[in-house]
């Protein structure tokens, strides 16, 4: 199961039930890692993600 928003022109992966992670299909599809966020991350994680923080 996947939960996938998109807040202010960013996509924001709220859940990710996926074997490898959506993020790396959104990476594939050409999407760049600033417009990724892993809102299922707690926020102080996010900076260490690689991906957009907020």
């Amino acid at each position: 199961m996947v939960h996938i928003d998109l807040i202010n022109g960013k996509i924001w992966i709220q859940r990710d039930g996926t074997e490898e992670g959506i993020a790396a299909d959104l990476e594939r599809a050409g999407i760049p890692k600033e417009h990724i966020v892993l809102g299922f991350r707690p926020p102080e994680l996010r900076p260490y993600t690689g991906y957009a923080v907020a």
